[in-house]
């Protein structure tokens, strides 16, 4: 059985056969795959009136405890959206109501964010949904190969450069 990429890969050799194009078997499904994704993705996340960064902030702060504040600063570190994103972000959903900031009583020059009521009811009744859209996502893989999968990206990702203290 032969996939998109595999098409590609042919297509190369049969042209360049002097390049080494093995990458693209991995980058290209990588591609693929997440533009086969990311519509599911969107559809889950606009069905709550949320966008991918959006859900990822709430779900940052919801992930921290409902008693825990975070800095911009620890967002954008633990979220996976820039610092710009985080400003825009946190301006939307602070006027939705989402989250709050308030100056640090220890400092005014930080900001802490906080998940609001309505933040927090959204981010747990968006969160099931999420989970059910990336579980069929997946649902061509045994539970072995997800984890396997899962292995061989965190090992990449590390490789990057993208491993935590």
């Amino acid at each position: 059985m032969t996939d998109h990429v595999d098409r590609v890969l042919a297509q190369w050799a049969e042209q360049r056969p002097d390049l080494d194009v093995s990458p693209m078997a991995v980058i290209g499904r990588l591609k693929r795959l997440w533009s086969l994704m990311e519509p599911a993705m969107k559809r889950t996340f606009a069905a709550h009136g949320l966008d991918a960064a959006s859900f990822d902030v709430l779900a940052t702060l919801r992930r921290n405890g409902p008693s825990r504040h975070l800095t911009p600063a620890e967002l954008m570190r633990s979220a996976m959206v820039t610092s710009g994103a985080v400003t825009q972000r946190l301006d939307r959903l602070q006027e939705r109501g989402l989250v709050t900031r308030t100056p640090s009583p220890t400092d005014g020059r930080v900001v802490q964010v906080a998940l609001t009521e309505a933040g927090l009811a959204l981010v747990d009744q968006a969160l099931p949904d999420h989970l059910a859209t990336e579980q069929a996502l997946l649902a061509g893989l045994s539970p072995e190969e997800r984890d396997r999968l899962a292995g061989t990206l965190r090992a990449l990702l590390e490789a990057l450069g993208d491993a935590t203290a």
